[in-house]
């Protein structure tokens, strides 16, 4: 068999499929956690710049999904909205993205875990913050903050998500700001990556082979989402959200 990474065997390819089906199942569910769970799962298996080049094309495609599922119009929507957040978040991302290399992502990673826990754990055990809405300088800060993390590991859902759970966006709403958000970074991350020399031919062909299950998995987690309501959604969003952020602090530390 004939592997795009000579260092790869069959059994680490197979349990690649794996992930990728697993981060479906929770992305179809919360919206969200699909480059956390596959950086995760497939960094045990492969090198992380292996792991960062494979999330790459099924990230793309199922927030694309994600974002589409109400219609072009309600994405073109929710753009407009978020127009200041993207735009910050995607510039920040891209700088961030090529220092890949050469910055140690430890400490940005233990700064995002800690309050994201914190947060998450607030949430669960009752307290509801009294956020006035959106801001032009939350969605400048959260941005620039969410684009620089996500450039550099992949990973830039927690503090949308703590962000959007704190207004207390509807569930239809949240995923579909979500797909937008995420979906134009990953637009952006395929070409700074491109870039950077991560997401090479090789990168893009392993990277591809990973899609199928993740839109499996998606779409089995969709028709989960679709049953629970609004109080379900929350709390399964804020779990999700602190295994994440405990997930974010167990890398950086070890």
């Amino acid at each position: 068999m004939d592997l795009p990474f000579p260092d790869l065997s069959p059994l680490a390819v197979a349990l690649a499929l794996c992930v990728a089906l697993l981060a479906g199942v929770v992305k179809g569910i919360v919206g969200f956690a699909m480059p956390m769970i596959m950086i995760s799962g497939l960094s045990s298996l492969m090198t992380p710049e292996i792991a960062l080049a494979g999330l790459i094309l099924p990230t793309l495609i199922t927030n694309g999904m994600q974002a589409l599922r109400q219609g072009p119009r309600a994405a073109v929507g929710s753009i407009g909205r978020f127009r200041l957040f993207l735009l910050v978040g995607l510039v920040a991302l891209l700088i961030s993205s090529q220092l890949v290399a050469v910055l140690r992502a430890e400490i940005l990673l233990l700064a995002i875990g800690v309050p994201v826990a914190g947060f998450a754990c607030l949430q669960l055990a009752g307290w509801q913050p009294k956020l006035g809405g959106q801001t032009r300088g939350l969605d400048v800060g959260i941005g620039a903050f969410a684009g620089f993390i996500g450039g550099l590991s992949g990973v830039w859902g927690p503090p949308v998500v703590a962000y959007l759970t704190a207004m207390n966006t509807e569930k239809r709403d949240q995923m579909r700001i979500q797909g937008v958000i995420y979906g134009l970074g990953a637009v952006v991350l395929t070409f700074a990556h491109i870039l950077s020399g991560v997401f090479d031919r090789a990168g893009a062909v392993f990277s591809a082979a990973l899609i199928v299950p993740a839109v499996l998995g998606m779409w089995l987690g969709g028709k989960v989402q679709d049953r629970i309501d609004q109080r379900a959604f929350k709390r399964a969003t804020l779990v999700v959200l602190l295994v994440a952020a405990a997930n974010l602090i167990r890398r950086a530390l070890f």
